[in-house]
């Protein structure tokens, strides 16, 4: 039986885009329209908590269509009654902690389990150092954490790695409190935070120097005005569609709408290496983003080696690209991505345990993984560890005619990609 791919196909909306429309429009002064955005768990945690801040934001609609939020500036933001629940949204809590820690009352910001099991240190510090106090409640350096805020000193932060989090936190708290600040950061990491600024009419530069990447926010000290954006769609969520078709036997698949930021389109760089080709039609720019629609064919594919300096723009997508490792041929060695370790799940040693219960020989490094790719039939159960990416991942490996594979929590992808499953047996058919 062979494998054919076939549709023209949209994935749900950017999720580290949806995060930041809603902040940006619950901050602003007015009536913000925002369309596309991403109906997920984790955007729905960043709603909630934003509504227990005072602010009219409601959640993503399952259909993409149009909200409004009236948000009536920082400074109308009020304590809240309770502690700010995250859920399981990393980007929920380390955005808001830069946010709250202008604002001049106490907050105490919690999550799920998963979430409770995060560093936090890495946001804290730097905004310590700005002023803001914060009293860790649990395990050190983990949620939940009271932030208290109140004025704030400028600040230029060398940050000892590329993060979007720790970048965007600092950014944020320079915003709420109208003082300057920068952030210096090895390689540029996703940039959406400072898009968005800019296309908001704030003075955001960013420059390379000395083999660093520098970041710098002079605020203009008006009310942000309110946004009127199209999320495109999430190019993490269009990386298992990409893999689906580069995997499959015959057959082409088109993705429309894609966000293709540069600093996000380190998966379809890697899979070219492998000998993928992923075209890009109808390229334009959208609300300060680069959005293109991606034509994928399937291809043969070949073991690369992936260092430290291309991980951060393919963070989110290192999983997909080990499971797609397990058919090229050779052997593909990532190192330089130990973020992985403190995910949703240690995503490096599921992505390889996993691997090996389905019969691949796939090796764990401290900071990555080997994998060995194999074109035998591969069958198991594979553990999704709650980890919306470990489950889609190993579900577009499962798709194959050739393999049997069984997932453990298949409804745990509704985290960013509601409608997955459906969209994945919409696409493929088998045939002799």
């Amino acid at each position: 039986m062979k494998l054919h791919v076939s549709g023209d196909v949209t994935v749900p909306g950017d999720k580290s885009m949806t995060h930041r429309a809603l902040m940006f429009s619950a901050v602003a002064d007015g009536e913000s329209r925002l369309r596309g955005l991403l109906p997920g768990a984790d955007c729905r945690s960043t709603a909630s908590v934003l509504r227990a801040l005072g602010a009219d934001a409601a959640d993503p609609p399952a259909d993409g269509s149009e909200i409004r939020v009236v948000g009536r500036g920082i400074g109308a933001w009020r304590e809240p009654g309770d502690w700010l629940d995250c859920g399981n949204s990393g980007t929920t809590a380390r955005l808001m902690m830069g946010l709250l820690a202008s604002r001049p009352f106490t907050a105490t910001l919690t999550g799920d389990e998963s979430l409770r099991s995060r560093p936090m240190r890495r946001i804290t510090a730097p905004l310590e150092r700005m002023g803001a106090r914060f009293q860790e409640l649990g395990a050190s350096g983990t949620l939940p954490i009271e932030v208290g805020g109140g004025e704030l000193r400028p600040l230029h932060y060398a940050s000892p790695k590329a993060s979007a989090q720790i970048k965007s936190a600092v950014l944020l708290a320079g915003l709420g409190a109208g003082v300057p600040v920068s952030v210096t950061e090895p390689v540029l990491s996703r940039d959406h935070t400072e898009r968005m600024l800019r296309a908001l009419g704030e003075f955001v530069q960013t420059s390379v120097a000395d083999g660093a990447v520098h970041v710098s926010l002079t605020p203009s000290g008006r009310a942000l005005p309110p946004l009127d954006l199209s999320v495109p769609g999430d190019p993490s969520s269009a990386a298992f569609l990409v893999a689906l078709a580069l995997l499959a036997d015959e057959g082409e698949l088109r993705i429309r709408d894609v966000c293709v930021n540069p600093t996000r389109t380190g998966f379809f760089e890697l899979v070219a290496r492998m000998g993928a080709r992923v075209t890009r039609e109808n390229q334009r720019e959208e609300g300060g983003e680069l959005v293109a629609d991606l034509v994928v064919r399937p291809a043969r594919l070949r073991g690369i080696e992936v260092g430290g300096h291309e991980v951060p723009a393919a963070i989110d997508e290192i999983p997909m690209l080990g499971v797609l490792a397990a058919r090229a041929e050779g052997e593909t060695r990532i190192t330089g991505a130990g973020e992985l370790r403190v995910k949703e799940t240690d995503r490096i040693a599921a992505v390889a345990g996993n691997l090996r219960a389905l019969g691949v020989n796939a090796e764990e490094l401290e900071d990555g993984l080997i994998v060995r790719g194999t074109d035998r039939p591969l069958s198991g159960a594979v553990k999704s560890f709650d980890d919306h990416r470990i489950a889609m991942a190993f579900g577009v490996l499962a798709a194959s005619p050739e393999n049997a594979i069984e997932i453990d929590d298949r409804a745990v992808v509704d985290v960013s990609f509601p409608g997955f499953w459906e969209l994945l047996d919409r696409v493929t058919r088998q045939s002799d």
